[in-house]
């Protein structure tokens, strides 16, 4: 067994297609519109599905916007430098909540970004 994707929901697919693959350097995989439910689905991600796991973006038509709940946490993505990552994901217009330095009570360097609906993202230093 092995885990497939994540789902989001998204109010602006478009938008949330452009933030993954323009700002975070994910890749468009694919995308199918169901006009019966009214419901788009795009998966991004940085290998193909059948390699590793991806994010599955899905927009409901005739829903703007969502709450995110207090249980959800966030994605974490290795990068190899932290704060490089924040200022290439700041000068392609993402905003960075949290600037890369170590994680409380612990050594690891972190950093987090927001997506445009408000989802976390962690980046996580690794060589």
């Amino acid at each position: 067994m092995r885990i497939l994707h994540t789902m989001l929901r998204v109010g602006d697919l478009e938008r949330s297609i452009a933030f993954y693959t323009e700002v975070l350097g994910m890749r468009l995989l694919r995308r199918q519109d169901y006009p019966e439910g009214r419901f788009t689905l795009a998966f991004v991600g940085y290998q193909d599905e059948a390699a590793g796991a991806v994010l599955e973006l899905t927009h409901n038509w005739d829903t703007a916007a969502y709450e995110l709940g207090t249980a959800y946490g966030h994605i974490a993505l290795a990068v190899p430098d932290a704060a490089g990552a924040c200022e290439q994901i700041r000068a392609r217009g993402g905003k960075v909540v949290r600037e890369a330095g170590p994680m409380k009570h612990g050594s690891t360097v972190i950093a987090f970004v927001e997506d445009p609906d408000g989802y976390k993202v962690e980046l996580i230093e690794r060589d």
